[in-house]
């Protein structure tokens, strides 16, 4: 019966990790697929091939392919590492101030924008783009915005963790 609690425990963490890591994937193309694509349509196909459609099209299409990637990834990195190690992980992450801090400014803006911009571009754009690509947007926008905080000396606040003994 431990056998099946600790093979319980060690897919327990490693969903978390895995959720974890999509939301981080999704966050950093959501932050990097808009002047990524702006700088290819301008560079290859020229000003007039920029329209909010194709934009709003590729900043959710980014961050969705971020989203697939992380988990991706972090599947195949947590399919091969022993069970302390994953579980020291998943408390690591759980205690990362900062980290948590970027999420939750990343979700407040994605959560913003999903409504803002088809309010303000409605006729642009058809309404799922609108609607996923504001998220996305405004994930970017808020991921800038933790960083700009944590610049301008608001930083998240350390949190002491004390060494929990995993059992091996």
């Amino acid at each position: 019966m431990a056998a099946r609690g600790d093979v319980l425990a060690r897919n327990a963490d490693v969903e978390v990790l895995v959720r974890r890591s999509m939301t981080k994937g999704y966050e950093l193309l959501s932050l990097l697929t808009p002047p990524a694509y702006t700088a290819f349509v301008l560079a290859r196909k020229g000003r007039g091939h920029l329209t909010v459609n194709r934009f709003l099209r590729a900043t959710w299409i980014g961050g969705a392919t971020g989203c697939v990637g992380g988990g991706a990834f972090e599947y195949v990195r947590s399919a091969y590492a022993d069970e302390v190690t994953i579980r020291r992980r998943r408390l690591l992450d759980a205690y990362d101030a900062p980290s948590l801090r970027a999420d939750d400014h990343a979700t407040i803006g994605a959560l913003l924008f999903a409504v803002l911009t088809p309010a303000v571009l409605w006729k642009r754009a058809s309404t799922a783009n609108l609607i996923l690509g504001g998220a996305g947007i405004g994930t970017a926008l808020g991921l800038v915005t933790h960083h700009a905080r944590t610049l301008t000396g608001d930083p998240a606040p350390k949190i002491q963790i004390t060494e929990i003994p995993v059992p091996s």
